[in-house]
């Protein structure tokens, strides 16, 4: 796409759909999509949140009378409107130079003719292979009774018919036409709630984003109903605290990240939700003096066990994955920072007979607990683990993501203090070891083992229940990171945990 002087939104567009075929647990058309887009002309960012609503149909009240105290993880009234589609339609009616046809054509080449199964993604598809019940899926992605093996070929027409269709007659297709009539069809089945007026209405929604300031950058998130305040928060309590000084992997800059992240995903789980259906505290969250006196209740020397969610002044409530991200840059210096789900694995595990993607389960991140700003409601968005991120300094621009469920904004954080704080490169910064806290209460942490052994005892000698876990796993989730340094020389990162690459634009000789 880029070859053939398409914008960086082209580029993305086209990766994103043939990642929805070749990775299809992971995301695709039946999920949603958030991205942030650098205007290199304009020095502008923009964002897209297309993250689709709950059905109009679907309250607390019908899942309390079908017997059900908590969101179903899972099944049909687990599934939201699928937003991706419609966002790659903004994106290229915004900044797009290429059209659907040219930006799907790809993907409706491998879907048709088949593609050779990556042994990552064979390991993942084999693993979820229970997550396929319905008949649909069963049907779609598991051909002869078993997941592909590793260098398989891999075919799924109904898919590129599904691209064809979209290509050929734009969102309309999928959200009105006989994609939308046969999901309707799949949710009735089993007794969902989903109607052709929920998919007809969706429309995604261009959003500002926020950011906060640290170490001299600019760090840029989406607002909720997305978690990435949660590592602008994470980023201001890290900022009280000279990690410099404390170095690069050191007992007491992981201790301060690890009690940084229970004390902003806290704040994050209590007052974030669709800012449409409440008010949502951003200004009040990201107030430096806030963070200043959060931090303060940092321990140095012992980790704490519980943390509670910080009182927002003025504001009162009621008593509360699989993902691909991808990021491109254009010659232009126009940066992509994109990141698209179909949540867990498979999403809701139902297929819609002959559209060959997978319907999300994103609904499951809804709460039932009555007064929470994520309690669920008709038409309401969930809070979404899955964020795209953006750094500034001078004349440097860095998109960059790291994508696994709730890891996002402690992973985000991570990478923007390697940078900032010790001076890697964005190589180096997506290489280095991370930890990862798995739980939202509690003392537990994932470390990964290049993390020097020294510095994990130490963890362990201050409180913290330190889990060692192999290098290069999924549980630290998986980082891309494009960069321009305002001289024309653009920059390429994909880390090892995954199979990704960095790919540059194919130059032909005169």
């Amino acid at each position: 796409m880029l070859a053939r002087g398409g914008h960086a939104v082209d580029a993305a567009i086209a990766a994103n759909a043939v990642l929805g075929v070749v990775e299809p647990f992971m995301n695709g058309m039946g999920g949603d999509l958030f991205a942030l887009v650098y205007d290199a002309a304009t020095g502008t960012l923009h964002g897209l949140n297309a993250s689709g609503p709950s059905p109009r149909a679907l309250s607390p009240d019908v899942l309390r009378r079908l017997g059900m105290a908590a969101m179903p993880s899972t099944a049909v009234h687990s599934v939201t409107v699928p937003g991706a589609v419609a966002g790659w339609a903004a994106l290229l009616d915004r900044f797009g130079r290429l059209g659907l046809a040219d930006v799907l054509a790809p993907a409706r080449y491998y879907a048709d003719r088949g593609f050779p199964v990556g042994p990552t993604v064979a390991e993942g598809w084999a693993a979820l292979k229970d997550a396929l019940s319905d008949p649909g899926a069963t049907a779609t992605y598991l051909p002869d009774g078993r997941a592909p093996k590793a260098g398989a070929i891999f075919r799924n027409p109904d898919l590129a018919e599904s691209l064809r269709l979209v290509a050929e007659q734009g969102p309309d297709a999928f959200y009105r036409g006989a994609i939308a009539e046969a999901v309707v069809r799949l949710s009735r089945t089993y007794g969902g709630t989903m109607t052709a007026q929920d998919l007809a209405s969706f429309e995604p929604e261009w959003v500002t984003p926020i950011s906060t300031e640290y170490r001299g950058w600019t760090v840029f998130e989406l607002p909720p109903n997305t978690q990435g305040i949660a590592a602008l928060m994470m980023l201001d309590l890290m900022e009280q605290m000279p990690l410099d000084r404390f170095g690069f992997h050191s007992v007491d800059a992981l201790h301060v990240m690890i009690e940084a992240k229970k004390l902003a995903y806290a704040d994050m789980l209590r007052w974030v939700g669709d800012p449409h259906f409440g008010s949502a505290p951003t200004a009040a969250l990201l107030d430096k003096r806030r963070s200043a006196r959060r931090a303060a209740s940092i321990d140095m020397a012992r980790a704490a066990a519980q943390v509670q969610p910080d009182r927002v002044e003025g504001l009162t409530t009621t008593p509360g994955g699989d993902t691909i991200y991808l990021a491109a840059i254009d010659r232009d210096g126009n940066i992509v920072s994109l990141i698209q789900s179909i949540f867990q694995g498979f999403g809701s595990g139902l297929v819609a007979p002959g559209t060959g993607f997978a319907l999300q389960n994103r609904g499951a991140l809804f709460t039932l607990e009555p007064g929470h700003p994520n309690q669920l409601a008709p038409a309401k968005r969930p809070l979404h683990t899955i964020i795209p991120g953006f750094m500034r300094k001078g004349d440097v621009r860095i998109g960059f993501g790291i994508m696994g469920g709730f890891n996002q904004a402690q992973a985000h954080a991570q990478f923007v203090a390697h940078v900032a704080d010790f001076g890697l490169d964005i190589q180096q910064a997506l290489e280095a070891g991370r930890f990862s806290k798995p739980t939202f209460t509690g003392l537990d942490v994932f470390v990964e083992e290049t993390v020097p052994a020294t510095t994990r005892r130490g963890l362990a000698a201050r409180g913290h229940d330190v889990v060692v876990v192999p290098a290069r796993s999924h549980t630290f989730g998986y980082g891309q990171a494009v960069m321009s340094n305002g001289t024309g020389v653009h920059f390429g990162a994909s880390e090892p945990r995954h199979d990704g690459a960095a790919i540059p634009e194919p130059t032909p000789f005169e």
